[in-house]
């Protein structure tokens, strides 16, 4: 596999890490079989997308991306979806966040 592929991988990995956090939600504690069905093949999904990019790419670079986009999605969604509020800190630690995965991306390619 091209590292493009992986990291597209990962970039997949990183939105479905974005959708189990919000679908474990809406699940309200596993109680809503719906969404609860939805979260396990997100979780699936991602961890199976995540293996395979690591397969090529930097653990420690590949692994903080990945988490960093779900951090930042997740608390992006979050504010959307729940109402939860985003103060100028939390903009703030979500640009960081975006920032370095930015910085990341890049040095694994120098």
């Amino acid at each position: 596999m091209k590292p493009s592929s992986a990291w597209l991988m990962l970039l997949c990995a990183g939105a479905l890490d974005v959708l189990w956090a919000l679908s474990m939600k809406f699940a309200q504690g596993y109680t809503r079989p719906g969404w609860t069905a939805l979260s396990l093949v997100a979780l699936a999904a991602f961890v199976w997308l995540l293996g395979r990019a690591l397969a090529v790419l930097p653990v420690g670079s590949a692994y903080a991306v990945w988490t960093g986009l779900g951090a930042a999605g997740t608390a992006l969604l979050g504010a959307l979806c729940f109402g939860e509020a985003l103060t100028p800190g939390r903009v703030a630690g979500i640009v960081l966040i975006v920032g370095g995965v930015i910085v990341l991306h890049a040095a694994s390619h120098a």
